[in-house]
């Protein structure tokens, strides 16, 4: 039986999920989605022929999935606003919504619902994002297949055991595209400096930076194997690594990573 599902929130990260399960073969008319503004509801119509209301009690009552997709900080007028809708039903709860903890939408509930807290991250947009996803125990197999099936139409899915974990989830792949823009800025900064002009500079980084990740999506071998295989001992990307190494690099990026995971406990609460 198709599943229906509802997205409380119509912004870009609910448009990439809804665009990927039409995509994937999804009826569009087993999808719902709840957004009070009227320019973007009339958008999500047109682009993905699903059905769109303002109301989100109408859209959760009836579905078996209810995808939580608004702002941390609108999560406790909307859940509670839609608890009472939901709690017959008792529709699977999926938060896509960074930061929120499974017990405060239990909270804002109040009923033991099957709830399933991811954290995807920004490249989902362009469906290939990547996105962690825990379960509390009222979430069944099916459920858990239901959650992953959604979040995989924008990139790769996967589980992790202990909600404390999303916190490192966000520190390496919530944040984690922010990390790679900031080195491509100064790939390019550095790539005028040496005279190249700030097209070529620009093209060559992000050209660089794409069949990077291609082999080591591709390759079958390790970062680190890679890394080896393309430095020639006594050469020039010997040096830059040399270099990057005398400056605490990889000392650096565990300093910024774990000073991430740590402000998102803090911001979770």
């Amino acid at each position: 039986m198709t599943r229906k599902i509802a997205f409380l929130g119509g912004g870009n990260m609910a448009a990439s999920l809804v665009g990927g399960l039409v995509e994937s073969g999804h009826p569009p008319a087993a999808i719902v989605v709840s957004e009070p503004v009227a320019e973007k509801r009339r958008d999500l119509a047109e682009r993905f022929a699903v059905g769109v209301t303002a109301d989100n009690r109408e859209a959760a009552a009836a579905s078996d999935v209810v995808v939580l997709a608004v702002k941390p900080q609108d999560m406790a007028e909307v859940v509670t606003g839609a608890a009472g809708a939901m709690r017959e039903r008792g529709p699977l709860v999926v938060s896509i919504a960074a930061g929120t903890r499974i017990g405060r939408i239990l909270e804002w509930l109040d009923y033991p619902a099957p709830v399933v807290r991811t954290m995807p991250n920004t490249p989902a947009l362009l469906g290939c994002g990547a996105t962690a996803l825990f379960a509390n125990e009222a979430v069944s197999d099916e459920q858990r297949d239901a959650a992953e099936t959604i979040l995989q139409s924008a990139g790769i899915a996967l589980w992790v055991d202990d909600e404390g974990l999303l916190d490192a989830v966000t520190a390496v792949s919530g944040s984690g595209p922010a990390y790679y823009f900031l080195l491509m800025e100064h790939m390019i900064r550095t790539g005028e400096r040496l005279g190249l002009t700030a097209s070529q500079a620009r093209a060559l980084t992000l050209q660089t930076a794409l069949g990077a990740a291609r082999m080591a999506l591709e390759s079958g071998r390790t970062p680190e194997e890679l890394r080896v295989g393309v430095t020639s001992p006594g050469g020039t990307t010997a040096r830059a690594l040399d270099l990057f190494r005398e400056g605490g690099f990889g000392e650096l990026v565990e300093t910024a990573l774990t000073g991430a995971r740590d402000r998102s406990r803090e911001l979770g609460g």
